[in-house]
């Protein structure tokens, strides 16, 4: 059975919409969102994946950092993927002071799911771990989702 999800929760005005008779999420993206952020988000939501020197890492990776990890961990390839694959959901909105964690956490479960099936999808052959700490009470910037080739 699927999950229940709060959007309300998630998303605050959604009640205060049609004058208090409310909105679902899904119509409220058509009145808020544009076509700019959707494209961005895209990069978020089906991220571009590259394999170089046998690694599986995010697009538009530097190979200077990638080599300073590899020196850094000793050439533990799983940690040099971990570190390069990593991101900070709240890094998704830098700027951005008024969140919930309960929204942080959403997020992460999805992009875990996401990244899980992309991964599979683009390289069927190989075996990923792809790790969000969905832990309740951590900080803001501790919410990390990352990936690795087991």
């Amino acid at each position: 059975m699927a999950e229940s999800i709060d959007f309300i929760a998630l998303i605050p005005e959604l009640p205060d919409w049609n004058e208090g008779r409310g909105i679902a999420a899904d119509a409220w993206i058509s009145c808020v969102g544009n076509y700019e952020l959707a494209i961005g988000y895209s990069l978020v939501f089906w991220p571009q994946f590259v394999e170089f020197d046998g690694y599986i890492l995010l697009g538009g990776f530097e190979e200077s950092s990638l080599r300073g990890f590899e020196k850094m961990t000793e050439g533990n390839r799983v940690a040099v993927e971990a570190v390069m694959n990593h991101i900070h959901i709240a890094d998704i909105h830098a700027n951005v002071e008024n969140y919930n964690i309960e929204q942080l956490r959403y997020l992460g479960r999805t992009l875990r799911q996401i990244y899980t099936a992309k991964l599979s999808l683009e390289y069927p052959h190989r075996n990923f771990a792809v790790v969000f700490n969905d832990e309740p009470g951590l900080e803001a910037i501790d919410y990390e989702l990352t990936f690795w080739q087991k």
